[in-house]
Parts: structure tokens; sequence; C-alpha cells
């Protein structure tokens, strides 16, 4: 069994910054592929961002390229979203995920259906 605890949530002005965090159970974190996952009120849950076990290989939606960040800590058991130039369209419920199938990142990890434990999640909520 693993468990995924988000923080770093809150309200922010346009132009801020966030950073999110993820702390995970389970002896094996470093081997999960990990993702961010947001959704918005009245949307269907989107990507984010995803980041192989040896935080080397990272995919983003192409929104947020240039201005999030994933990375890991695996002696932490954490993962990271560091998000920067925050916009009001970023507004959402952000999800920690993970695939504890794979090391390996690839292009299923965009999907949802690619993780097989999720967190409970955590409100960023940007103003303009």
């Amino acid at each position: 069994q693993v468990q995924l605890v988000e923080s770093g949530g809150g309200l922010v002005q346009a132009g801020g910054s966030l950073r999110l965090s993820c702390a995970a159970s389970g002896r094996t974190f470093s081997r999960y592929v990990m993702g961010w996952f947001r959704q918005a009120p009245g949307k269907e849950r989107e990507f984010v961002a995803a980041i192989s076990w040896s935080d080397i290989s990272t995919y983003y939606k192409d929104s947020v390229k240039g201005r999030f960040t994933i990375s890991r800590d695996n002696a932490k058991n954490t993962v990271y979203l560091q998000m920067n130039s925050l916009k009001p369209g970023d507004t959402a419920v952000y999800y920690c995920a993970a695939d504890t199938n794979i090391q390996y990142i690839a292009l299923a990890h965009l999907a949802d259906s690619a993780y097989d434990y999720w967190g409970q999640g955590t409100q960023v909520t940007v103003s303009s």
C-alpha cells in the first residue's frame, strides 16, 4: 500500500509562485514514476507533469513548460512541483500520483489511467 500526501497549496496572486510537495510512503519510492495532475471546477482532471525514477526524464503539459518544474528527492520519498509565473488558469486542485509498476517514464504517463495511487489533492488558487 502506498500513501501520498500533498501540501503547499494556497492562494497566490497572478505572477506569483508556489511549491507543492508530495510525501510518499513505501520503501521502493525510488522505483516509481511520479506525476502531478490538476482538476479545475467543472473540468476533467488533466496531466501537468511527470518524472522518472532517476529524475532525468520529465514530461510537461505544454501550457506549463518553462513555468513549472517537477523534481524528486528519493532520499526523502518526496516529489515536488515548483510553480512560477502562475496564472488564474492554473487554479485547480492539484493531485500527486504514483505508478508503482514501472521506473521508466513513457507517453502513457500523460494519462491518469497509468497511475495506481493518488493523493487527496491540494487547492491552488491564483487571483488576477
